[in-house]
This record gives C-alpha cells, structure tokens and sequence, in this order.
C-alpha cells in the first residue's frame, strides 16, 4: 500500500513558501528525496498552485520588493558562481570561453542596476558590508593585535547595519 505524503506536502509547501526552505532542506526535514519536493512543486504549479509566485508574494507582503530583489541577487550570484566554475573546467576554445564571460558579465551588470533601481538599499547594504569586510583585511595585514577587538565590534555592527537597510 502507498504511503500517504499529503500532509508532508503541505508541510513542505508551508517550508517552501512561508520559511524559504530550499527543496534540499525540505527534503531532508522530511526525510524524502529532493526529486520528491521537486516532483510535488510541479505538481502543485501543474495544478494552479505555483509555489515560487506563492513565496514571493509572502515576501513581499511581510518583507518588503527589498527582500525580493535581495534574494533574486542571491540566487543569479550563485547561478554565476555555477556558471563560471562550469567555463572553468569546460572543454570549450578559449574564444568560446570569453564569449560566455562576456555574456555573464552583461547580464551581471544588468542585474546589479536593475536590483539598485528596485532596491537601492539592498546594493548600498552590499557596499556597506564591502567596507566592513575591507576593513578588516586592513585592520588584520597592518595592525594584527587589534583584529580581535575590531571583529568584536564590526560583527554586532554588521547586525545593526542590516537591520538599517532592511528598513
């Protein structure tokens, strides 16, 4: 006899959209297989009930187009990320490797105005937390002996920053 999941796809819905789980956590909070959350996410969309427009108009209404467009930031960066480790170890001409760079670098600048335009305090959260990490490194090469007593303050800082932009 199957095994009844619907109220494990209700819970993984209600992870998906309202705790942004990944399915990868889902899944293991679960215990079923990621291709199960997936198989149930196109199941539902199949259905009416696409659960990423779901989790974005969550987001929106609790936190904010801010929080959106920081999260989509997220996600491209680490698609990036994925992409260039992809043309690194690639069998693709050089020739070829430079076009996908310089495509991934466009739609990389497109994407950071877009965001900025949508958003601008996600992207001055972004150089706020640069000039932190930036001086820390600083404060680590040139004055090692007070790295410790800087990161104790930098860290709450960083907290007090985000909560900032985040309004």
């Amino acid at each position: 006899m199957a095994r009844d999941y619907s109220d494990i796809r209700r819970k993984a819905r209600s992870d998906y959209v309202f705790r942004r789980f990944t399915q990868a956590t889902i899944a293991a909070a679960h215990g079923v297989s990621e291709a199960t959350v997936g198989r149930w996410k196109k199941a539902a969309k199949d259905e009416g009930d696409d659960w990423d427009r779901a989790r974005s108009a969550h987001v929106i209404a609790g936190e904010g187009v801010e929080a959106v467009v920081s999260t989509i930031v997220e996600d491209f960066m680490i698609q990036a990320q994925a992409i260039l480790d992809e043309i690194k170890h690639s069998e693709h001409t050089m020739q070829e490797k430079v076009a996908l760079l310089v495509s991934l670098s466009d739609a990389m600048t497109k994407m950071a105005a877009s965001a900025k335009r949508f958003a601008p305090k996600v992207s001055e959260l972004g150089v706020a937390q640069d000039v932190m990490s930036k001086l820390l490194d600083f404060v680590r090469s040139e004055f090692p002996h007070h790295a410790q007593a800087v990161l104790e303050i930098i860290e709450p800082f960083g907290e007090h920053i985000s909560e900032m932009y985040a309004t």
